[in-house]
């Protein structure tokens, strides 16, 4: 996948209503959210250090992140995602992963990943193995996703964040979680070679710029 473009706004409750409205208009509901909205669970890594984190708040040029990720608490469907950014742009990579590998790898069973040919999961088997890069938290939120064929856009509505503080149990969905604070949702739109001008002004929020928000940042502020 090639790098892509990224805007990201933080809005209130008001904006979010006006935006919803106008993106129902103009754009189509991604096939994946068929009741207009779905759930993501995270669970990022970092080093001891936390490298990702500093280079997040220090706004590092040339820096990359892993998570993995399900949806709606199905964990018949787990992708384990590095997501890099270089000069303003995004891209990132997938990998599927079974749930007995996501069982053996938050047990710290590793073996496995480095015999499956899968790219991303051997360089994070590497990166766990010389940077000691481990799970550091989990992020939950729910997301309104929105999607556009030209330009490949994607422009996603994401509200009620929440932090599982230190907790990495990824696979427990009955563990506790709190509020973020910070914003009350996030606007966030992506797209290749050109943003066409109908989602361009769909998206305008007058008093509003781009900023550099981090789900993953967010949920450290708690240690």
């Amino acid at each position: 996948m090639d790098f892509r473009h990224e805007w990201k706004h933080e809005i209130n409750a008001l904006d979010l209503l006006a935006l919803r409205a106008r993106l129902r208009a103009v754009m189509a509901t991604d096939p994946h959210a068929p009741g207009g909205s779905y759930m993501i669970r995270s669970l990022y890594f970092d080093t001891p250090e936390d490298r990702a984190l500093h280079e997040k708040l220090d706004g590092v040029n040339g820096r990359e992140k892993f998570r993995l990720r399900c949806y709606n608490s199905d964990f018949s469907l787990i992708r384990l995602e590095k997501k890099s950014k270089y000069n303003g742009l995004c891209r990132k990579e997938t990998a599927l992963l079974t749930l007995a590998e996501t069982q053996a790898l938050l047990a710290g069973e590793w073996g496995w990943m480095r015999r499956r040919g899968r790219p991303i999961v051997l360089e994070l088997y590497s990166k766990m193995c010389t940077q000691g890069l481990l799970p550091k938290t989990i992020v939950e939120y729910v997301r309104e996703p929105f999607v556009y064929a030209p330009g490949n856009v994607r422009v996603t509505l994401d509200r009620d964040i929440r932090t599982g503080l230190r907790s990495t149990d990824f696979l427990n969905t009955g563990g506790i979680t709190v509020p973020v604070g910070g914003p009350e949702a996030i606007l966030e739109v992506k797209w290749d070679a050109f943003l066409p001008a109908v989602v361009r002004d769909a998206v305008q929020l007058r008093g509003r710029r781009t900023a550099a928000f981090s789900k993953y940042a967010a949920s450290r502020i708690y240690g």
